[in-house]
């Protein structure tokens, strides 16, 4: 049964809780305030190709290689969703892991007594920074590292924004690092990781999620990563948690999971599959539902059922058909549902946005992944 959850509280790039004022509903808590604008991925991908350009089309060597670090600051600040000061204090030659596909951000430091912070990066991205390097042109033009005026970089950043026909302030460092938050939740990578990403401190983090490693975190980033490098949105209904327990049976196995977001969730498979992946207590694994096997139940009292998982959350969008409606469900830990079901039956349930529900789905509905 799902256990009552903690308020987890996203924060933007300002560290102010992107949560709308007055909304207590912990499905909710994703939400960007009211008034409050960022761009979408669309707008980000439009604004990296304006960058893009940008730099190729100077006519100078010199110029182009200036251009170039601008466009390798963006390119850090869009998909790591960095602060502008912590980029600037990079040491690209020692900072970054190009076989591991991280970047290390800050320095151990005992006054603040936060540790560095190692992000995960997408493998194109590594692999473009990593050429850059390799260009001894390239290698001597960054003889004082990225320690560039931070007033040059957000002017260029805000005439990008401005070729594109945003407002400029929506292409400021600060927006992209806001936008890129959105946009990883929006993608359904669970919020806790988000937080970590971003670098802020969460002192309300589930216990369970504690026991997650550096490294478990690197996985799940990097699944998410290639997922959204290669545009994938099926899997929505993913999980990504830890194996709790197993109990064999003699044709089929219950295993039994904690997610990063610590709720439990189970699942029934058979012994053959649980022998062939080689599951054991302690395994990281990801755990994917299709909508259809979603249902919902209206109201904030827990149903009684014999579904094995349950979570609470509210409505957040409902797209009607004539034949399906898709319902898409937020739950505390910021996880995105999504329920398909007839029109008819969804004229029947009288669901609306914003809507408290929970959202059930037995054992046997839940497929395991290792990789």
């Amino acid at each position: 049964m799902a256990k009552e959850k903690p308020t987890l509280e996203p924060q933007g790039p300002d560290d102010r809780p992107l949560s709308r004022p007055g909304r207590t509903s912990h499905a909710r808590i994703i939400s960007v305030p009211n008034g409050s604008r960022y761009l979408d991925t669309a707008q980000l991908s439009r604004l990296e190709q304006s960058f893009r350009q940008w730099a190729e089309g100077a006519a100078r060597s010199d110029v182009r290689l200036s251009r170039k670090r601008i466009l390798l600051i963006f390119l850090l600040i869009r998909y790591t969703g960095a602060k502008l000061n912590e980029v600037l204090a990079l040491d690209p030659f020692q900072d970054i892991n190009h076989q591991r596909q991280s970047i290390l951000f800050g320095k151990p430091d005992a006054t603040s007594g936060r540790p560095p912070r190692d992000v995960q990066i997408p493998e194109t991205l590594s692999q473009e920074i990593q050429a850059a390097l390799a260009d001894p042109a390239f290698q001597e033009s960054l003889g004082s590292l990225f320690d560039v005026d931070p007033g040059h970089v957000r002017r260029k950043f805000y005439e990008r924004a401005t070729t594109c026909g945003f407002p400029k302030e929506l292409g400021g460092p600060d927006a992209i690092r806001k936008s890129r938050a959105v946009e990883l939740m929006q993608n359904n990578l669970p919020l806790p990781v988000v937080q970590r990403i971003l670098g802020h401190s969460t002192p309300n983090l589930t216990a369970s999620f504690v026991s997650f490693s550096d490294d478990d975190i690197h996985q799940v980033t990097k699944f998410f990563l290639e997922k959204e490098s290669r545009r994938k949105t099926s899997a929505r209904n993913t999980f990504f948690g830890k194996i709790s327990a197993i109990q064999k049976g003699d044709i089929q196995a219950k295993v039994e999971l904690v997610t990063i977001g610590g709720y439990p969730l189970t699942t029934v498979i058979t012994n053959d599959s649980l022998a062939r992946l080689g599951l054991k207590a302690g395994t990281l694994i990801t755990a994917e539902v299709k909508a259809p096997m979603v249902v919902l139940q209206k109201g904030d009292k827990e149903p009684k059922c014999s579904a094995e998982n349950m979570f609470q959350g509210t409505i957040e969008k409902i797209i009607k058909g004539k034949v399906t409606t898709e319902y898409v469900v937020r739950i505390a830990d910021g996880t995105q549902l999504c329920s398909l079901v007839t029109s008819k039956s969804g004229r029947r349930l009288e669901l609306r946005a914003n809507d408290p529900v929970w959202a059930v789905f037995n054992s046997f509905s839940v497929v395991l992944h290792l990789d």
